[in-house]
Protein backbone atom coordinates (compact mmCIF):
# COMPACT_ATOMS: atom_id res chain seq x y z
CA UNK A 1 0.00 0.00 0.00
CA UNK A 2 2.95 2.34 0.70
CA UNK A 3 3.98 1.88 -2.91
CA UNK A 4 0.56 2.93 -4.14
CA UNK A 5 0.61 6.01 -1.90
CA UNK A 6 3.98 7.09 -3.33
CA UNK A 7 2.80 6.50 -6.90
CA UNK A 8 -0.34 8.50 -6.12
CA UNK A 9 1.72 11.46 -4.82
CA UNK A 10 2.69 13.00 -8.20
CA UNK A 11 -0.85 12.45 -9.47
CA UNK A 12 -2.37 14.21 -6.44
CA UNK A 13 0.13 17.08 -6.79
CA UNK A 14 -0.72 17.49 -10.47
CA UNK A 15 -4.44 17.25 -9.72
CA UNK A 16 -4.25 19.89 -6.99
CA UNK A 17 -2.29 22.31 -9.16
CA UNK A 18 -4.71 22.11 -12.09
CA UNK A 19 -7.51 24.72 -12.37
CA UNK A 20 -10.24 22.09 -12.25
CA UNK A 21 -13.68 23.41 -11.43
CA UNK A 22 -14.52 20.22 -9.55
CA UNK A 23 -12.10 21.32 -6.78
CA UNK A 24 -14.05 24.54 -6.15
CA UNK A 25 -17.63 23.42 -5.76
CA UNK A 26 -19.91 25.96 -4.13
CA UNK A 27 -23.47 25.73 -2.92
CA UNK A 28 -24.52 27.68 -6.00
CA UNK A 29 -22.86 25.10 -8.21
CA UNK A 30 -24.65 22.30 -6.39
CA UNK A 31 -27.97 24.06 -6.75
CA UNK A 32 -27.26 24.71 -10.45
CA UNK A 33 -26.55 21.11 -11.38
CA UNK A 34 -28.50 19.34 -8.67
CA UNK A 35 -27.34 17.32 -5.71
CA UNK A 36 -27.46 14.04 -7.62
CA UNK A 37 -25.21 15.34 -10.42
CA UNK A 38 -22.73 16.86 -7.93
CA UNK A 39 -22.57 13.61 -6.01
CA UNK A 40 -22.05 11.79 -9.28
CA UNK A 41 -19.05 13.97 -10.13
CA UNK A 42 -17.44 13.22 -6.77
CA UNK A 43 -18.12 9.51 -7.27
CA UNK A 44 -16.47 9.60 -10.71
CA UNK A 45 -13.31 11.16 -9.25
CA UNK A 46 -13.34 8.54 -6.51
CA UNK A 47 -13.46 5.81 -9.18
CA UNK A 48 -10.53 7.51 -10.96
CA UNK A 49 -8.49 7.31 -7.77
CA UNK A 50 -9.33 3.62 -7.32
CA UNK A 51 -8.43 2.96 -10.97
CA UNK A 52 -5.08 4.69 -10.47
CA UNK A 53 -4.32 2.44 -7.50
CA UNK A 54 -5.13 -0.61 -9.64
CA UNK A 55 -2.78 0.65 -12.36
CA UNK A 56 -0.11 1.15 -9.70
CA UNK A 57 -0.40 -2.50 -8.75
CA UNK A 58 0.07 -3.49 -12.39
CA UNK A 59 3.14 -1.26 -12.64
CA UNK A 60 4.48 -2.85 -9.46
CA UNK A 61 4.26 -6.27 -11.11
CA UNK A 62 5.94 -4.95 -14.26
CA UNK A 63 8.81 -3.36 -12.31
CA UNK A 64 9.23 -6.55 -10.30
CA UNK A 65 9.63 -8.54 -13.54
CA UNK A 66 12.45 -6.14 -14.49
CA UNK A 67 14.27 -6.94 -11.26
CA UNK A 68 13.50 -3.56 -9.64
CA UNK A 69 12.59 -3.85 -5.93
CA UNK A 70 9.07 -2.51 -5.60
CA UNK A 71 9.31 -2.45 -1.80
CA UNK A 72 11.90 0.36 -1.75
CA UNK A 73 9.59 3.32 -1.27
CA UNK A 74 10.88 6.56 -2.71
CA UNK A 75 13.90 4.93 -4.32
CA UNK A 76 12.76 4.55 -7.92
CA UNK A 77 10.35 7.42 -8.50
CA UNK A 78 12.41 8.66 -11.48
CA UNK A 79 12.21 5.23 -13.11
CA UNK A 80 8.44 5.13 -12.65
CA UNK A 81 8.03 8.59 -14.14
CA UNK A 82 10.23 7.71 -17.12
CA UNK A 83 8.36 4.47 -17.77
CA UNK A 84 5.01 6.21 -17.48
CA UNK A 85 6.23 8.94 -19.85
CA UNK A 86 7.17 6.27 -22.40
CA UNK A 87 3.70 4.80 -22.16
CA UNK A 88 2.05 8.20 -22.61
CA UNK A 89 4.30 8.92 -25.61
CA UNK A 90 3.24 5.64 -27.18
CA UNK A 91 -0.42 6.44 -26.54
CA UNK A 92 -0.02 9.85 -28.20
CA UNK A 93 1.61 8.36 -31.28
CA UNK A 94 -1.23 5.88 -31.53
CA UNK A 95 -3.88 8.58 -31.23
CA UNK A 96 -2.18 10.60 -33.98
CA UNK A 97 -2.69 8.05 -36.71
CA UNK A 98 -0.93 4.91 -35.46
CA UNK A 99 -2.54 1.60 -36.31
CA UNK A 100 -2.01 -2.11 -35.99
CA UNK A 101 -1.37 -4.45 -38.91
CA UNK A 102 -0.64 -8.11 -38.41
CA UNK A 103 0.07 -7.68 -34.69
CA UNK A 104 2.63 -4.90 -35.18
CA UNK A 105 2.16 -1.25 -34.32
CA UNK A 106 2.88 1.31 -37.00
CA UNK A 107 2.90 4.98 -36.17
CA UNK A 108 5.11 8.00 -35.80
CA UNK A 109 7.57 6.71 -38.39
CA UNK A 110 8.58 3.58 -36.45
CA UNK A 111 7.55 -0.05 -36.40
CA UNK A 112 6.96 -2.25 -33.38
CA UNK A 113 8.03 -5.83 -33.98
CA UNK A 114 6.65 -7.20 -30.72
CA UNK A 115 3.54 -9.21 -31.42
CA UNK A 116 0.48 -8.18 -29.43
CA UNK A 117 -3.26 -8.51 -30.11
CA UNK A 118 -4.02 -4.85 -29.46
CA UNK A 119 -2.31 -1.64 -28.39
CA UNK A 120 -4.38 -1.41 -25.20
CA UNK A 121 -4.31 -5.14 -24.45
CA UNK A 122 -3.75 -5.54 -20.73
CA UNK A 123 -4.77 -1.94 -20.07
CA UNK A 124 -2.39 0.97 -19.54
CA UNK A 125 0.17 -1.23 -17.78
CA UNK A 126 0.24 -3.56 -20.80
CA UNK A 127 0.71 -0.67 -23.21
CA UNK A 128 3.51 0.79 -21.07
CA UNK A 129 5.18 -2.63 -20.84
CA UNK A 130 5.17 -3.13 -24.64
CA UNK A 131 6.39 0.41 -25.30
CA UNK A 132 9.20 0.02 -22.76
CA UNK A 133 10.22 -3.34 -24.22
CA UNK A 134 10.28 -1.89 -27.75
CA UNK A 135 12.39 1.02 -26.55
CA UNK A 136 14.80 -1.43 -24.90
CA UNK A 137 15.02 -3.42 -28.16
CA UNK A 138 15.96 -0.25 -30.03
CA UNK A 139 18.56 0.51 -27.37
CA UNK A 140 20.33 -2.87 -27.41
CA UNK A 141 20.45 -2.81 -31.23
CA UNK A 142 21.91 0.71 -31.29
CA UNK A 143 18.90 2.42 -32.89
CA UNK A 144 18.21 4.63 -29.86
CA UNK A 145 19.44 5.18 -26.31
CA UNK A 146 17.21 4.53 -23.31
CA UNK A 147 19.46 4.41 -20.19
CA UNK A 148 16.73 2.96 -17.99
CA UNK A 149 15.89 0.32 -20.59
CA UNK A 150 19.55 -0.64 -20.88
CA UNK A 151 19.90 -0.82 -17.10
CA UNK A 152 16.79 -3.01 -16.80
CA UNK A 153 17.99 -5.26 -19.63
CA UNK A 154 21.46 -5.74 -18.14
CA UNK A 155 20.06 -6.36 -14.65
CA UNK A 156 17.63 -8.98 -15.97
CA UNK A 157 20.29 -10.51 -18.24
CA UNK A 158 22.68 -11.15 -15.34
CA UNK A 159 19.99 -13.23 -13.65
CA UNK A 160 18.77 -14.95 -16.79
CA UNK A 161 15.51 -13.04 -16.38
CA UNK A 162 12.44 -13.29 -18.55
CA UNK A 163 12.55 -9.62 -19.59
CA UNK A 164 16.07 -9.87 -21.06
CA UNK A 165 15.31 -13.19 -22.74
CA UNK A 166 12.12 -11.81 -24.31
CA UNK A 167 14.01 -8.81 -25.70
CA UNK A 168 16.77 -11.09 -27.04
CA UNK A 169 14.18 -13.39 -28.63
CA UNK A 170 12.39 -10.44 -30.26
CA UNK A 171 15.67 -9.21 -31.79
CA UNK A 172 16.74 -12.72 -32.82
CA UNK A 173 13.48 -13.48 -34.63
CA UNK A 174 12.81 -9.98 -35.93
CA UNK A 175 13.49 -8.50 -39.32
CA UNK A 176 16.95 -6.90 -39.50
CA UNK A 177 15.54 -3.94 -41.44
CA UNK A 178 13.18 -3.11 -38.56
CA UNK A 179 14.56 -4.69 -35.37
CA UNK A 180 18.25 -4.39 -36.25
CA UNK A 181 20.92 -6.71 -34.85
CA UNK A 182 22.66 -7.16 -31.51
CA UNK A 183 26.43 -7.58 -31.57
CA UNK A 184 29.52 -7.37 -29.36
CA UNK A 185 30.02 -8.39 -25.75
CA UNK A 186 26.41 -7.51 -24.92
CA UNK A 187 25.17 -9.98 -27.54
CA UNK A 188 27.45 -12.68 -26.13
CA UNK A 189 26.10 -12.13 -22.60
CA UNK A 190 22.51 -12.00 -23.91
CA UNK A 191 23.04 -15.31 -25.71
CA UNK A 192 24.33 -16.96 -22.51
CA UNK A 193 21.16 -15.85 -20.74
CA UNK A 194 18.95 -16.89 -23.66
CA UNK A 195 20.56 -20.35 -23.69
CA UNK A 196 19.94 -20.74 -19.96
CA UNK A 197 23.64 -20.69 -19.03
CA UNK A 198 23.52 -17.98 -16.36
CA UNK A 199 25.48 -18.72 -13.15
CA UNK A 200 26.86 -22.00 -14.52
CA UNK A 201 30.67 -21.95 -14.57
CA UNK A 202 30.81 -25.04 -16.80
CA UNK A 203 28.68 -23.45 -19.51
CA UNK A 204 30.12 -22.48 -22.90
CA UNK A 205 31.39 -18.97 -23.51
CA UNK A 206 30.54 -17.05 -26.66
CA UNK A 207 32.30 -14.47 -28.80
CA UNK A 208 31.84 -12.73 -32.18
CA UNK A 209 28.08 -13.06 -31.68
CA UNK A 210 25.53 -11.49 -34.02
CA UNK A 211 21.82 -11.83 -33.26
CA UNK A 212 19.02 -10.96 -35.70
CA UNK A 213 17.04 -11.94 -38.77
CA UNK A 214 16.08 -15.39 -37.46
CA UNK A 215 19.76 -16.33 -36.96
CA UNK A 216 22.33 -16.30 -34.15
CA UNK A 217 25.92 -16.63 -35.34
CA UNK A 218 29.14 -16.69 -33.33
CA UNK A 219 31.99 -18.70 -31.86
CA UNK A 220 31.57 -21.13 -28.97
CA UNK A 221 34.36 -22.17 -26.61
CA UNK A 222 33.51 -25.13 -24.41
CA UNK A 223 34.68 -28.53 -23.23
CA UNK A 224 33.55 -29.94 -26.58
CA UNK A 225 35.19 -27.11 -28.51
CA UNK A 226 38.23 -26.01 -26.44
CA UNK A 227 39.80 -24.14 -29.35
CA UNK A 228 36.59 -22.38 -30.28
CA UNK A 229 34.19 -23.36 -33.05
CA UNK A 230 31.97 -21.27 -35.27
CA UNK A 231 28.28 -22.06 -34.91
CA UNK A 232 24.96 -21.06 -36.40
CA UNK A 233 21.51 -21.11 -34.82
CA UNK A 234 18.54 -20.92 -37.18
CA UNK A 235 14.95 -20.44 -36.05
CA UNK A 236 12.84 -23.47 -36.93
CA UNK A 237 9.92 -21.08 -37.52
CA UNK A 238 11.79 -19.23 -40.26
CA UNK A 239 14.29 -21.69 -41.75
CA UNK A 240 14.22 -25.13 -43.33
CA UNK A 241 16.47 -27.81 -41.81
CA UNK A 242 20.12 -27.17 -42.76
CA UNK A 243 22.33 -29.47 -44.80
CA UNK A 244 24.78 -31.76 -43.02
CA UNK A 245 24.86 -32.55 -39.32
CA UNK A 246 22.71 -30.46 -37.02
CA UNK A 247 20.71 -30.71 -33.81
CA UNK A 248 17.49 -29.08 -32.63
CA UNK A 249 17.66 -27.27 -29.30
CA UNK A 250 15.34 -25.23 -27.09
CA UNK A 251 16.14 -21.81 -25.68
CA UNK A 252 14.92 -20.17 -22.46
CA UNK A 253 11.66 -19.04 -24.08
CA UNK A 254 11.00 -22.62 -25.30
CA UNK A 255 11.66 -21.64 -28.91
CA UNK A 256 13.32 -24.29 -31.10
CA UNK A 257 16.46 -23.66 -33.15
CA UNK A 258 18.61 -25.68 -35.53
CA UNK A 259 22.22 -25.64 -34.34
CA UNK A 260 25.22 -26.37 -36.54
CA UNK A 261 28.92 -26.23 -35.83
CA UNK A 262 31.76 -25.65 -38.25
CA UNK A 263 33.03 -28.90 -39.79
CA UNK A 264 36.32 -29.91 -41.35
CA UNK A 265 36.32 -28.76 -44.97
CA UNK A 266 39.00 -29.13 -47.62
CA UNK A 267 40.01 -25.74 -48.96
CA UNK A 268 41.82 -25.75 -52.31
CA UNK A 269 44.05 -22.83 -53.29
CA UNK A 270 45.33 -22.76 -56.91
CA UNK A 271 48.93 -21.90 -57.78
CA UNK A 272 51.23 -22.03 -60.82
CA UNK A 273 53.95 -24.70 -60.89
CA UNK A 274 57.44 -24.24 -62.32
CA UNK A 275 56.35 -26.02 -65.52
CA UNK A 276 53.50 -23.56 -66.02
CA UNK A 277 50.74 -25.89 -64.91
CA UNK A 278 47.99 -25.08 -62.43
CA UNK A 279 48.02 -27.11 -59.23
CA UNK A 280 46.17 -26.83 -55.93
CA UNK A 281 47.27 -26.62 -52.34
CA UNK A 282 44.80 -28.37 -50.07
CA UNK A 283 44.21 -27.38 -46.47
CA UNK A 284 41.67 -28.63 -43.96
CA UNK A 285 39.81 -25.73 -42.36
CA UNK A 286 36.82 -25.37 -40.05
CA UNK A 287 33.89 -23.96 -41.97
CA UNK A 288 30.15 -23.66 -41.43
CA UNK A 289 27.85 -25.32 -43.98
CA UNK A 290 25.78 -22.99 -46.18
CA UNK A 291 23.00 -21.06 -44.47
CA UNK A 292 19.73 -23.01 -44.85
CA UNK A 293 16.88 -21.65 -46.96
CA UNK A 294 14.25 -19.42 -45.43
CA UNK A 295 10.72 -20.77 -45.46
CA UNK A 296 9.30 -17.51 -46.83
CA UNK A 297 11.62 -17.68 -49.88
CA UNK A 298 11.00 -21.24 -51.00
Amino acid sequence: MKRQIILLGPFVFWWITQPLSVLAVTEADVEAVGKETAAGNVFIWFLCAIAFLKISQKIDSFLSSLGIHVGNTGGSMLEEIMIAAKGIAGSKSYSKGGSFHGGSFHGGGSSNNLHSPSFLSGGLAGAVSRQFTQSTMNTVTGQSNNPIGRMAFESSMKKGGEFANNVTAAVAKGSISHAGTMTGTQAAAALSSYMGHTDNPDSPSYSNVEIGGGRIMGTETSASHPNGSAFGLYSTEQYLPPEGNYETIKTADQSTWYRQYAADTVERTPYMTETGKIAYRENIVQKLPPVPKRKDRV
